[in-house]
């Protein structure tokens, strides 16, 4: 019986004349590339401009017409006269520590309250949960006044108890932690359940594992959050040794008018953490973005 040799397959190239893995760039893609791009180039417009203005002296910022460059060159004025002027190695410290603890003390209550809405069945749920997405609603400045007077009625006006505890209330974020554990399939608590775990066991040897990229999402915009507010802090601490960043750049005025450059050395100082922040976690973020979990009840 003679063997009969098989024939090598040719790949028949494609009509389009793309090789396999190519990618055809046609009009609406590039279309979309350049919106992006020039949405991209929008946004870093203005902080490119403020990182420029901080760079000058104050008579090349304050002169007209404006330019990107001023006539004496770069130079670190601004930020020297900021460093110098106030406690920033307090205050950074200050924003540091209690935006940590804000997040750990807001996604700890808010992980347990969005299980809870998300598994048990308990007297109140709905009518709660109902009053946790209508707070969403709820402008924070709206608070402010009542959340004053109970701090002070409670003698923690200029502590940081009074700082922390108001900021700790997030109902967005028990919002989107309970659209996420809808999702996590609860045969896997079933098993853990039937083992003998209690639900406490259950939620943090199971439930949690599952969720740590909603949870450093989550524990990211908290802290952003935090580290940008500005209202609240202001409100409530007057002792400049308690004072966040954000507050204490604030009283770093000058007696001759507006300083621009100097506005703009500040506003630098204040966001740069939390773009050093971003950079190191933007995967996180992303990933924490896709796996939210919007859809279903």
């Amino acid at each position: 019986m003679t063997a009969v040799a098989a024939r090598p397959t040719r790949r028949m190239p494609s009509s389009s004349g793309l090789k396999p893995g190519e990618k055809r760039f046609g009009v609406a893609r590039i279309l979309a590339i350049l919106v992006l791009l020039f949405l991209a180039v929008t946004w870093l417009l203005p902080l490119a401009w403020a990182v420029a203005t901080s760079l000058q002296t104050e008579a090349d910022a304050g002169s007209a017409p404006v330019s990107w460059f001023g006539e004496s060159g770069v130079t670190f004025d601004a930020y020297t006269n900021v460093l110098g002027a106030g406690n920033v190695p307090i205050w950074a410290w200050n924003s540091l520590w209690t935006s940590a603890v804000i997040t750990f003390l807001t996604v700890a209550t808010c992980a347990l309250a969005a299980y809870a809405f998300s598994r048990l069945d308990f007297a109140g749920r709905k009518p709660l949960y109902f009053a946790i997405i209508a707070a969403i609603v709820i402008p924070p400045q709206v608070l402010v006044i009542p959340l004053f007077y109970q701090m002070l009625a409670f003698g923690m006006v200029d502590t940081y108890l009074g700082l922390i505890l108001p900021q700790v209330v997030a109902p967005a974020m028990v919002f989107i932690l309970k659209k996420f554990f809808d999702q996590v399939p609860i045969e896997l608590e079933e098993a853990a359940r039937v083992d003998g775990a209690s639900r406490l066991r259950v939620f943090w040897s199971v439930v949690l594992p599952l969720s740590r990229p909603i949870l450093a999402a989550v524990s990211i915009f908290v802290f952003i959050q935090a580290w940008n507010n500005f209202l609240w802090p202001f409100l409530i601490i007057n002792d400049t040794n308690l004072m966040t960043l954000p507050v204490g750049l604030q009283t770093v005025k000058s007696a001759f008018g507006v300083q621009y450059a100097q506005n703009m050395a500040m506003a630098i100082l204040a966001a740069l953490p939390l773009i050093v922040l971003f950079l190191f976690f933007q995967r996180q973020i992303i990933r924490g973005i896709a796996t939210t979990g919007f859809g279903g009840q």
